[in-house]
Formats: structure tokens, sequence, C-alpha cells
């Protein structure tokens, strides 16, 4: 890597800086100490804040210094959402999320060497810090007329719910976060996304203030999106989370495994530390065979690896092959076999009945008459085995785990059935 710009931006992750030459000499005279911020908000992070994760990764391994910040004190606030104000919060709850988020940026993070990574907290400088030497010592160097411009703000003056004194003023902390920083820990560069760049700049501002001398920067990644026009890191089902009790390890797999091929291209060159070759080849086999989901498959085992390791990954990919006759599904351990049935349609049902009547209660066929037509054409399975005939009743020996079975109409259309009587 010659030119750790250069390889942003062919990856999609330059969008913005406050001035590119400048910057683009200080990392290559490096090492610069640089910061990314992430505020406790929720329990876990999800997959939009791992582009800010992984971006941070790359400028370690690039050489430079990574302060990974969680806010204990941002957090309290809230960045201002463009439609209405956050719902606040108590600090035990923001306390307790800090610590869950730290556990998940560390892994990524080396913290060891001459570059090791720091985990920083805004609460160290802002817990004693009183209200008039916040509006004394900050607020004196921020100009209204110019923070009624960033974006987040002027969209909520224009909304019905208007915004409150406490959100506007979160610029001015996050602004502080940054003069704290390079203060502390000699931080020039402030690396975030897109629509944090109102906040990225007003610590800049505020630096330049009060260290004039100071030469520092702000680096701002692509908001990624969809080609469908949904927002990214969504399903059906809400946000996609890192911690896995949120979204198990099976459906962070599912969710890289099923990307559009109108967005592989960008979110292999964006999440995956693959070479360009490899890229480019996977791109190659995408365009020419899409039907084989290379990219998505390379992808998937990737990114759930780094976030939840290989142990977790094998075992949601050998819940794949056996979901779809690949392998032995009696193999699988109950919670990856639970959380893959989790993420197809399934019913609950207190006693067994024949198979015809679970394929058409569960929606694979559209009626016991259907159903009855699929097993006489031989393409109805449970647990893998053809169903003999149309008045096969499954064995209480047949429930995997003891409550599960697995339907399959032909080679792709999955259903499960739990039975959760005696």
């Amino acid at each position: 890597m010659t030119d750790i710009v250069d390889e942003l931006k062919w990856r999609g992750l330059f969008a913005l800086s406050t001035d590119e030459d400048a910057l683009r000499k200080a990392l290559a005279d490096g090492p610069v100490t640089f910061y990314c911020g992430f505020d406790p908000t929720a329990p876990s992070l999800h997959v939009g804040h791992l582009v800010q994760v992984l971006t941070v990764r790359r400028l370690q391994q690039a050489g430079h210094r990574p302060l990974a910040l969680v806010g204990g004190a941002t957090g309290l606030i809230g960045d201002p959402r463009p439609t209405a104000e956050r719902t606040l919060n108590d600090p035990e709850t923001v306390t307790g999320w800090v610590a869950k988020l730290r556990a998940q940026i560390e892994p990524f993070l080396d913290f060891e060497g001459e570059n090791a990574a720091v985990m920083v907290n805004n609460l160290d400088w802002t817990e004693n810090l009183s209200a008039i030497e916040f509006l004394r010592d900050i607020g004196k160097h921020f100009r209204v007329n110019k923070m009624l411009t960033k974006d987040s703000v002027a969209r909520r003056l224009e909304s019905s719910e208007g915004i409150s004194y406490t959100e506007f003023s979160y610029q001015l902390l996050q602004g502080m976060d940054f003069l704290q920083l390079y203060r502390r820990y000699g931080c020039t560069l402030q690396q975030g996304g897109s629509d944090q760049w109102g906040n990225l700049t007003a610590g800049l501002d505020l630096i330049h203030r009060l260290e004039p001398d100071a030469s520092a920067h702000a680096m701002a990644t692509p908001l990624m999106t969809k080609a469908d026009g949904t927002k990214f890191g969504k399903t059906e089902g809400g946000a996609v989370w890192l911690d896995p009790e949120m979204t198990t390890p099976y459906a962070f797999y599912q969710f890289w495994l099923n990307v559009d091929d109108r967005d592989i291209s960008k979110y292999m060159r964006i999440l995956s530390f693959r070479s360009r070759e490899e890229l480019e080849e996977l791109e190659r086999q995408t365009e020419e065979r899409p039907q084989a989901r290379a990219a998505q498959r390379a992808l998937a085992e990737e990114l759930t690896t780094l976030v939840h390791g290989a142990d977790q990954t094998a075992a949601v990919i050998a819940a794949s092959k056996a979901l779809f006759g690949q392998g032995e599904l009696a193999e699988l351990d109950e919670r990856t076999l639970a959380a893959a049935l989790s993420e197809v349609p399934h019913i609950q049902v207190a006693e067994l009945g024949p198979a015809v009547d679970l394929f058409a209660e569960v929606g694979l066929v559209a009626s016991k008459s259907a159903a009855r037509r699929t097993v006489k054409e031989g393409g109805a399975y449970v647990n893998n085995v053809k169903v003999a005939g149309e008045d096969a009743v499954p064995a209480k020996e047949d429930l995997l785990h003891g409550r599960w079975l697995v339907l399959r109409r032909g080679k792709k259309n999955l259903a499960a059935v739990e039975v959760t009587g005696g």
C-alpha cells in the first residue's frame, strides 16, 4: 500500500476532506494519530458502523495510530436525527452500552506496537466540567449562525418537531472531543461518515481558534446505499447488529449472501480486506456467472469470520448447506439450527400430523391437494428425506433436537415446523 488516500479512493471510502493535498502529505509523512467516534445510543453497533470500524483498521494497518472513542458523554445526548428528538437514556444504561461497544470494537484493532490503538471515552473530560466552564471555554468559540447551517440542525429547524437546545449543543461536545484528543494524544485527524461532516469540521474550527499553530484534518467516508433505494444495513426485521444475541451469526451471514448483484462490487471494495486482484477476479466471476454468487459468498464468509469468529462461520456455512440437502441436519447444534430456521417461514404445532398437512399449513404449498401432488412428484422432503407417500406422518424420532422438522419443496423452498407439545 503506497498511498493510503489512493487506496481509500479506489475502495470508495473517500468522500470528503478538508485539504486533500495537506492530508495526503501528513499521512505520507506519518504516522498520524487519528480518531473515530461511536455513540452508545443502542446496546450494539450495526453493520453501518462496520464501515467506520474497518476504515479505522485500514488506517492502522497503513501505519497510523487510532483512537477509538466510545462516547459516554455524547451518548447521553445523541447526535440530532433528521426527523425527531432522541429518547434520552439513563446514565447507567449508557455506561453499560459503552462497555458493550468497546468490546465489539477492540477485536478489530491492534493494541501493541508503535502505533498501538487506544480506547477513549469523552466522559473523562466532560464529567467534572461545569456548565459555566463549558460555556466560557468552549461555547464562546462557536457562532450560532454557522451552527444553524449544519445539515442535521437545518433539517430539524424546518420540521414541525424543531430541535432542543440539548441536541443543538451536540456539535460543541464533539468539537471539544477533537480539541481534547489533540491536546492529550497529539490527534490531528478525525475520521467519520459524510453525514457527520458538520460535526467533524466543528472540531477543526475549535482547534484552529484555540491552537493557532495546529495542523489538523478531517476525512469522511461516503454513506453506503443500496441499489433498490432502501437503507444499507436494514432488513425487514430491522437493523443488522454485530451483537449475536440481536442478529444471529446465521442471519448476519445470510444478509451478505443475499446482497444485490448491483451492490456487491461496491460492498466488497469497502468492506473486504482482499487485494485488488482478488476483488477484481470476484467482480469478473459475478459478471460472468451471477447465479454462483461467488462474491457474496466470499464477503459473507470474510465478514462473519471478522465479527463472529471462524468457528461460528463454519457452523453457519454447515447449516446453510444442510438446510438444502448438502449436509447432515442432525449434526447441527441446536442454537445454530434454531437461528437458521428463524429466517425461514415456520409454524408451531402441538403435535405432529401428516406431512401434507404440515406443508400446507406452513405455506410451502397453496393447499393440501397441492401438497399431495408435490409428494407424488417426488418434490417434498422432511429433514432432507423424500416424503415416501401422501399419508406419511413424521415420527417423534424425526424431530431435530426433539423439536424441529425442516420441510423443503424442491431444491430451494424451505420452511420449519416446531413441535411445542410434550
